[in-house]
């Protein structure tokens, strides 16, 4: 594997890079090509195509149970939210690569980005390698107790815990005032090319012509009345895709307003390589929901898979970045990472025992019993995840470099 990954540092990754982001927004990619070129934790973030298109399917370690993986799993692939009941959680939260797959690609990937981001959160290689054993601890653990739980403020711990209390004690009219400024009494979203970039007259008009065809139906139609458009900044993978910040009525006042994200819901970057029969989904958006509801424990306000122009879309409450976890603030107290890894490794179990048997993923036994083998694969997936961390850092050196060098070329002219 560690040869596979050496001859692997020849190929051209600029081009690779350039070629999957063809047709998307010029602005918003150039930002992600430049988020990117800042260290190999984004570079992985934003290259989620990379990884599946070196994965060694027929490695006997990716001989695991068919699971609902999100395709895109990182430590910054969870956050906490309020779900449709409006009860806090902490959860996995991107899905747009979700896909049925063995269980190995999601394992692999995680344990890859922990070693990856070990090098800018400044841990030792050796308490990297001790934190993707604790991961692998809690997800063999509780695949083996056999039973789906989920995270809320009262049974979590450490940095969840904490991150858990923040977003209860948020005020709506605190978040929105992050976001919009008030105008002439109104709220208008703020346009400061960070999180949003102005529409033009027609996408303005598209959006508010299907937000309004979309709820023409719904019991109280003035919630979503339109106040104002954006066009969205957020995430790294997805940057570059349509996606909007919509700004509606809510429940009236200049405090009651919502905030709702629009996305463009392409194809998943694993298709191309995921070994594995796939639903035929009417739309890739219906993908994404479907799969995003059976393996949270509860989803978000306003999910839903929909349709605008001829091309799919999932709608959702918007949700605040910086409700994502925080790692960086772990203050050299490896216990507090430990914490997080054995959250994360239940909440990735509890994912796979959830969806267990919808549409050919493995059962309820399947997992009990992968759990209880975990002595079997789970070396042999470590000892991949430590060659491929190699081959990442070899990656992102060599479009950093590219992308130094081209910046250093257009301030030349």
């Amino acid at each position: 594997m560690a040869k596979k990954a050496a001859q692997l540092r020849e190929r051209d990754v600029v081009g690779l890079v350039a070629a999957f982001n063809a047709g998307r927004d010029p602005e918003r990619v150039t930002q992600k090509y430049r988020l990117i070129a800042d260290n190999p934790f984004a570079f992985l973030r934003g290259t989620c195509h990379l990884f599946y298109q070196d994965y060694p399917v027929n490695a006997r370690f990716n001989q695991a149970p068919a699971a609902w993986i999100c395709g895109d799993l990182h430590l910054e692939n969870f956050g906490a939210y309020k779900g449709d009941n409006r009860l806090s959680y902490f959860d996995l939260n991107d899905f747009d690569e979700a896909v049925l797959a063995p269980a190995s690609w999601e394992l692999s990937r995680f344990l890859v980005s922990v070693l990856v981001a070990a090098d800018t959160l400044k841990v030792r290689p050796a308490e990297a390698i001790a934190l993707c054993h604790c991961f692998l601890d809690a997800y063999a653990d509780n695949l083996v107790a056999g039973k789906a739980r989920w995270v809320e403020r009262a049974t979590a711990e450490g940095m969840v815990r904490d991150l858990l209390r923040d977003l209860r004690l948020r005020e709506r009219p605190a978040f929105l005032d992050r976001r919009t400024d008030i105008k002439k009494g109104k709220r208008r979203l703020r346009l400061d090319g960070i999180k949003a970039l102005p529409v033009s007259d027609e996408e303005r008009s598209k959006v508010k012509k299907f937000i309004a065809a979309y709820t023409k139906d719904h019991p109280t139609p003035e919630f979503f009345r339109v106040l104002d458009v954006a066009r969205r900044i957020a995430g790294t993978g997805s940057l570059g895709l349509e996606r909007y910040a919509i700004l509606v009525r809510g429940r009236g006042g200049l405090d009651g307003n919502f905030l709702l994200d629009l996305k463009l819901a392409p194809g998943s970057a694993l298709a191309p390589y995921v070994p594995t029969a796939q639903p035929k989904w009417q739309t890739e958006a219906e993908r994404v929901v479907a799969v995003q509801k059976r393996v949270q424990a509860i989803s978000p306000a306003f999910l839903s898979a929909v349709s605008m122009d001829g091309q799919c879309y999932v709608l959702k409450e918007l949700l605040p970045q910086q409700d994502r976890l925080s790692l960086n603030q772990w203050g050299g107290q490896l216990r507090r990472l430990e914490s997080v890894m054995r959250t994360m490794g239940g909440i990735v179990a509890w994912a796979h025992l959830r969806s267990g048997g919808r549409q050919g993923s493995a059962c309820a036994d399947e997992w009990i019993d992968y759990g209880q083998r975990a002595a079997q694969w789970r070396s042999p997936l470590l000892d991949y995840a430590q060659a491929y961390h190699g081959q990442v850092v070899a990656d992102w050196k060599q479009y950093a470099a590219a992308y130094r060098a081209a910046a250093l070329a257009r301030r030349g002219q």
